[in-house]
């Protein structure tokens, strides 16, 4: 893939545009403090209580944790819905006048969108407690307790130089690892930022994958619920295709079963960029 590096240099040195570069998500813009705001009628305006979002970076087991959980008789954890990026356009003035004279900004629509969204997912399932995994919403991790003021918050982590290392191996030709360090280490931060400002239940993929029985049982505590013997065996049950995109994909997960993690590196080679994060979650 030497031609793709040439070109994205080329490109690069006269336009100022990196394609390796515009792969990483960026937190959105805030927005005025007058827009984003919570329901102003929480009973009538969501139809959602308490729904779970598991705030991780990528390549952490999101994946695996969704199956494990979504093999629970009473979880629906569908695959990456993306929500934050519903977005609402009021197109006219006029139609920007009537939400305006209902006390309606457009966060507060996309707010009722993405509820109305998640709600139907969860009625669809027949189950009872909605989870969603979407690596990307750590950066959206206020404006997701904005609209859901009951939210609760999984947080999953792995060791910091893991999980570059599985992005930079995905496409090492795309993505070399000094990239791979920059481009994870700002999920990393936000989680960090997420977890410091929220209760929530830290979870761990080595914890995880050593002893699912005893993680997801303090998950199912954590939820109110009783623990299942069936969410040891995500492969007995319907998860939808892995897709990539919206999700793991590869072969490990279409396994069915929980396998052993790659170890951690040691400490003396987990990259500098990493070791303050590496260290805040306990693993330095």
């Amino acid at each position: 893939m030497a031609w793709k590096r040439k070109v994205n240099a080329a490109l690069e040195e006269f336009t100022g545009y990196s394609l390796s570069k515009a792969r990483t998500p960026e937190p959105e813009p805030p927005a005025p403090a007058d827009q984003v705001r919570p329901p102003a009628d929480p009973v009538n305006d969501r139809l959602l209580r308490a729904p779970v979002f598991v705030l991780s970076p990528v390549r952490s087991g999101s994946t695996l944790l969704r199956v494990l959980l979504n093999s629970h008789s009473r979880i629906h954890a569908p695959h990456e819905l993306h929500i934050r990026r519903l977005a609402v356009t009021l197109t006219t003035e006029p139609v920007q006048q009537a939400m305006e004279a209902l006390g309606h900004s457009k966060s507060d629509i996309e707010h009722i969108l993405w509820d109305r969204m998640l709600h139907r997912e969860l009625v669809r399932s027949g189950k009872d407690v909605i989870v969603d995994k979407t690596p990307s919403n750590v950066f959206a991790h206020k404006r997701i307790r904005t609209c859901w003021p009951d939210a609760r918050f999984l947080f999953l982590m792995r060791h910091p130089a893991s999980i570059a290392r599985s992005w930079h191996e995905a496409d090492p030709e795309q993505r070399p690892m000094e990239e791979a360090v920059r481009h994870t280490l700002q999920y990393m931060r936000y989680l960090q930022e997420a977890r410091q400002r929220y209760d929530g239940l830290d979870l761990t993929y080595e914890a995880l994958v050593a002893d699912p029985e005893r993680e997801l049982g303090r998950a199912c505590a954590f939820l109110g619920l009783d623990f299942e013997e069936a969410v040891l065996r995500y492969g007995d049950h319907d998860h939808g295709e892995f897709v990539k995109g919206i999700g793991d994909w590869r072969d490990k997960i279409r396994s069915g079963r929980v396998q052993p993690g790659t170890p951690p590196p040691p400490p003396e080679e987990v990259p500098e960029d990493l070791r303050e994060m590496a260290a805040a979650w306990g693993y330095l």
